[in-house]
Parts: structure tokens; sequence; C-alpha cells
């Protein structure tokens, strides 16, 4: 890439936060001569990691080009790579993807990222990456481009996550990474982790897959790899590996198992996996010049896409959205809370027990109506507690102060000192009022009282209360522990104070916050209920369920059926009766639904479909454009009664509370770029260039 390319892609990316390449001379012992060490270096902490922009790669060119000439002269044996403390680096610098409006921009930066990696593989000299930290996209890359890789055992997160986005590992990983491990296992850094909703890898997985040659101890890992890589170069360290299987069975067989879970994941709507595809397919035999030549092709398409760009939303949104909760109170307005008390020890109540007690480091107290109940919750604590000692993820004296935490009882005397006490009982209004009732008659009179339901109305909730004005909805998503989103619900007469507090105890067990007003279901499970009601609506109407399967994907992380045996029939059934009652028949509530409730069904059973008295099949792109057709329905009646803040907030809601897909938006990029959105509402749900390739 000329100096003129480089300045000129620099400056389309003028928020770059530039990671310098820090070069030391490393002597290694005996004769083995000097190494040189870079080491990747934005200038900050862990929580702002290492990325690749323009003038990132323009930085490192120009130190590999030093380290090239003191190659030549004979100054240097090799060279190694490692990243600041905690953190290799996590791959391109995105914040700038928006300023790009042409094609040939979006292919001068792919361009750029193969230049740099290309010269640093083909240094005169033995090359070695040090994992020391996570490592992502180009991270990963820059590490595959060296010769030798040790990792550290403590390393949290590795991983090529660009089809999750909507991009392709395009500086080198879809070549070099099946070229080092085999077609098979670099899919399933590629597509498989990607495609199951991100999932990243640790250090020994790594090594186990084969990216890294070698692991050790985080507390020396410089150190240690330092001396592995001299004995490499000394001939006294053996590196093997095993050899991949270029059988060309073989290689096309693990590629279209990719893409049949592919074609299960996202049905044909996200090009960018399949794009990865094709470039691991023809890795097998490619050069290394044709290939990095695919790549960049393949991501400057991508780069000019939609899909990349609804990608990006959705990740700004958990990264920046989610940490500003629109419509928040001052959060100046919080009460302290030193003890937290919980109604309830059933799952969903023992598992908000290890939570607050694990994140808020506070007493937590639980109750029930009997010992027997109690003990069951209390016994959850201990096991999860015990599980997470036996996997290396908490030492025993935290698990003992953690347990020690949390304490049950089957009366409410023990919350009169609490400060915040959440309900998590039986999902019936006159159950849930006689609860807080009960409280309201230990507790102070600041105390804020939490409802766990999922559907029901706070305001209705509260109403009978002394003080209604202290009762918030606080809806989390099941498995607690997993789930980033908590849906907070203020009622008509619940004040900035316990409102305030609210936010703050979700901000303190690192949720994702959203206000939404109070209405049946709020945001997630209310569109969850239309789009699985239309969904079971035009299944019981005669439309095969293989179709209405082929119409959804992609949409969701699952087919809606698999769904409905995730959460239950009865409680979808419970979901659909509460929004049937509040908003009409444009909710549906299936007799198929009613039926594996009555039969006491865990899942959807097809003997159990109830048959429809004059069936209507509908095609796969019927029946998607009635289901999409719904859902924007329901989003603009929701954003007129002003359920959420913004589209950006059912966006936020549907990616961390149901898994919707990151390249999609969430939800209403989507829909706007199906054409869906205008065709129902008349307009767009966001301006065009927001989470699309903006005209120029």
């Amino acid at each position: 890439m000329s100096q003129t390319t480089t300045d000129k892609a620099a400056a389309d990316f003028t928020g770059e936060v530039v990671t310098k390449a820090l070069v030391q001379d490393v002597r290694l012992p005996g004769d083995g001569g000097v190494l040189a060490l870079i080491t990747l270096d934005n200038g900050f902490d862990h929580t702002k990691p290492n990325t690749f922009g323009p003038a990132t790669l323009a930085g490192l060119a120009e130190v590999v080009s030093t380290l090239e000439q003191r190659a030549g002269a004979g100054e240097i044996a090799a060279v190694a790579i490692t990243g600041k403390p905690f953190i290799f680096a996590v791959g391109a610098d995105l914040t700038g993807v928006p300023f790009i409006t042409q094609r040939a921009q979006a292919l001068e930066i792919a361009q750029a990222g193969h230049a740099v990696f290309a010269r640093i593989m083909d240094l005169p000299v033995p090359t070695f990456a040090f994992v020391n930290g996570a490592a992502m996209g180009g991270g990963v890359e820059i590490a595959l481009a060296c010769d030798y890789r040790t990792i550290s055992a403590g390393v949290p997160a590795l991983a090529l996550p660009e089809a999750f986005l909507g991009l392709v590992p395009g500086w080198g990983g879809c070549f070099l990474l099946p070229n080092l491990i085999g077609a098979q296992k670099a899919l399933k850094v590629i597509i498989e982790n990607p495609m199951n909703t991100n999932k990243m890898m640790k250090g020994p997985e790594a090594v186990k897959l084969g990216i890294a040659d070698t692991m050790f101890a985080p507390a020396d890992f410089l150190e240690a790899s330092i001396a592995w890589a001299a004995g490499v170069l000394a001939g006294t360290v053996t590196v093997e590996r095993a050899p991949v299987d270029r059988d060309e069975t073989t290689w096309n067989t693990a590629v279209a198992m990719a893409k049949a879970l592919v074609d299960v994941k996202t049905g044909g709507t996200s090009p960018a996996p399949y794009r990865a595809l094709e470039l691991v397919s023809a890795a097998r035999t490619a050069e290394r010049a044709d290939a990095f030549a695919a790549e960049d092709e393949a991501l400057a398409d991508l780069l000019m896409g939609d899909p990349l760009r609804a990608g990006l939303y959705s990740f700004d949104l958990v990264q920046k959205r989610a940490k500003r909760p629109a419509g928040a109170p001052d959060k100046a307005l919080a009460r302290p809370v030193t003890k937290v008390g919980i109604v309830g020890a059933g799952l969903m109540a023992a598992q908000l027990a290890l939570l607050f007690a694990k994140s808020l480091e506070v007493p937590v107290v639980m109750t029930d109506l009997d010992q027997e109940r109690v003990d069951k919750g209390l016994a959850y604590v201990a096991a999860q507690l015990s599980d997470q000692v036996g996997k290396g993820r908490m030492g025993q004296d935290t698990a003992n102060k953690i347990g020690a935490l949390v304490t049950g009882a089957t009366d409410k005397a023990g919350f009169a000192d609490a400060d915040f006490v959440i309900e998590a009982v039986f999902e019936e209004m006159s159950v849930k009022k006689q609860v807080f009732a009960e409280v309201e008659a230990v507790v102070s009179a600041e105390c804020v009282l939490a409802s766990n339901t999922s559907s029901l109305s706070i305001s209705e909730m509260a109403a009978d209360l002394v003080h209604p004005e202290r009762v918030v909805g606080f809806h989390f998503f099941n498995p607690v522990a997993v789930m980033p989103l908590l849906e907070i619900i203020p009622g008509e007469q619940t004040d900035d104070a316990a409102l305030a507090t609210a936010f703050a105890v979700g901000k303190a067990l690192r949720k994702t916050t959203i206000r939404v007003k109070d209405s049946a279901s709020f945001i997630v499970n209310r569109l969850l209920g239309r789009f699985m009601g239309e969904y079971s609506r035009i299944v019981d109407e005669g439309t095969p369920v293989a179709t209405a399967d082929r119409a959804v994907a992609g949409i969701a992380p699952m087919p809606p059926y698999v769904l409905l045996g995730l959460v239950g029939p009865a409680i979808a059934l419970h979901n659909a009766q509460t929004l049937v009652r509040a908003f009409g028949d444009r909710f549906y509530i299936s007799p198929t639904i009613e039926a594996l409730v009555a039969a006491k069904k865990p899942t959807f059973d097809v003997s159990m479909q109830v048959p429809a008295e004059s069936p209507v099949e509908l095609s796969s792109p019927e029946a998607r454009e009635r289901i999409l057709s719904a859902i924007a329905d329901e989003i603009g009646i929701m954003l007129a009664d002003g359920v959420a803040q913004a589209p950006m907030d059912i966006d936020l809601a549907m990616i961390t509370g149901a898994g919707f897909q990151f390249w999609n938006g969430g939800i209403c990029p989507l829909l706007d770029r199906e054409g869906v959105s205008e065709k129902v509402l008349g307009r767009r749900l966001l301006p065009a260039g927001v989470a699309s390739v903006p005209a120029g």
C-alpha cells in the first residue's frame, strides 16, 4: 500500500486510537543472538483493547521495514509480537467503517492489513506470537502470520468473530487457519463459534485445536515464552504439529457440514458466513497471493453491505447504549443497598440470590413457605459455587465468602433492614399483591420492592400498598447468570428514587438495563408473543413446520418450536393468554400449544397438532412476509404507545434478551432492509445510514 493510500485511509478514520508497535531488543541465552520484541500498545488500560486501523497498520509497516533491514544485516535472530497487559489485539478498528462510502475505500483497508501481515510472514528470520491476552479477529490473524505461537493459560477470549458481525476473517484467517489446523477445526472457529452467539475460546482450547504450539502460566508468561523461543531457535525445543488432512473429500465434507449449520442459523439471509465458506473451500489448493486477494474482495463487498452495518449498529448498542440507559433517572437519586431480600427459593429465586451475593457482596435472605423449599434453594447456591471452584473460575475462599452471604428463612422478619426486596413467586397477580403486602408490613418506607414478573402490571401490583411509589418491575431472563438483559419497569406511581435505585442495582449486577413502560409483557415477551403467535397461527392453518421454520430462519437464534421447548409450553401459553387479554386478537392462543400444556408435553409434538378445518399452506416467502409484517405492526404500536424509548431499545432488548441476530441489527434494521417497515408502517424505523450503508 502506498504512502498516499495510507494517508487517505487514515484520514477516513479520524477517530482512530492508534496502537503503537514498540520494539525492544531481548538478548537470548548463550549465543542465541537478539530477539526483537514488538509490544502492541495503544496507551490505554485493558478496557480499551489494541486495534488495527490505518494509522496503526502504517506504523506497524514502518517497524516491520526496519526489522527487515536489521534481519538482513544479521542484527536480529528472530522477531516476536506480544500485547500490553491482558490484551494481545482484538482486530480491525471498526469505528471508521461508517465513514467508508465507496467500495474502493473498503478494498484499500482490506489490502492494507494483508500487506503488513504478509511482510511479517516474509521476514527472513523466525517469527513468534506471544498471545498474552484477549485475541480476536485481526489479533488472531497477526498471530497466524507468525511461524510459532505461545499462549497464556489465562487468555479469556480468543475468536474469529467476523461472521457474527457480518464480515469474514479477511486478513489471512480464512486461508492461514485451515492450512494450519485443517478445515474441520478451522470452521469451528470461523463458522460454528460465531453462529452460536459468538462463542469465545480460552487459552487451553486454542492449544488443543493447534492454534497455539504451547501454553504457559500467566504469572511468568513472557519470560517463559522468550525462553521457549530461544529453545526453538537453538534446536533444543521441537515443535510438533498434527498433519493437515488435505484430502478433497474430507475437506469438502467439513465445508458442507458448516454450510448446513449456516443454513439453519441464517436461512441464507447473511452473506458473510457463505463468503467465509467459499474462502475456506478454496484454501485447500490456493496460493497465498490468490487467497489474500480473494479475502480482499470479500471484505470490500461485505464492508459495503447492510448486514455488516447492522452488525456494527448492534455492537454499538451493546457497547455504548447499554451503558447509558435511555430514560434512567439521575443516578445521584439512587439509595444505597446494603441488604437484599428475595421472596421465593425456587430455581429463579436461587439464581437471583447467587447473582446478588456475587455482584453486590451484601447479605441476601431468601424466604419460602416451608424449610424444605428454603433448603433446596440454599443447596442450589452451594452447588453452583462448588461447581465454579471445581472449574477453576473461583477460589474456595471467595466461594465461602459468597456462600456465607446467602441465608434462608420461612418468615419475612429478616427483611426488616433490607434496602431492596424482589419477589420471584408464581405469576399470578393476587399472589404477588399478597406477597408485597406482607413485605411492606416488615420493611422500612424507603425499601424498594421489585417484581420479577414477566408480564403483569406493576401499577396494579402496587395499587393497594401504603407506599406504591417504591414498587418497580425488575424482569430478568433465564438463565439469570447468562442472559444480559434486565427490563426495568416503573409503575404509574413509582418515584425517581426507587427507579434510580433499580437502575443502580442493575448496573451493579452487570446487566443491560432498559426502561420499559408498564404494559403487558413489556418488550421482549410482547414481541416474542406476536412472533410466536403469528408463526403458530400459520402452522395451525396448515403450513408445515419445516416450511415455517425456513421462513423465519436467521431472525431468532433457533426455530420457534425449539424455543417453545426451551421456555416451556405452559409459560408460552400464559404469555399468549396475557397478551390476548390485554390487546385482543392480533395476538393468538394456539389450540396446539393448549393441547401440549393439557398433556403436560415439555416440547412440541406433531402428533398433538390440532388440524385446521380448511387448511391453507403458505410458501416460506409468504410466511416470512406475514410474520415480519406482524412484528413490524407490533413495533409501530409499541413505539407509538411509548413502551420503549426508541427503536434502538427494542433492538437492544431483542439482542440481549432473546438472542436476535447481530447481523440483523436485532429486528428493526431487518424490517427496514426488507422493506417491511415501510410497507406496514409507511416509514423506516431507523434513519437511512444508521444501520445500513450511507448513500455516497
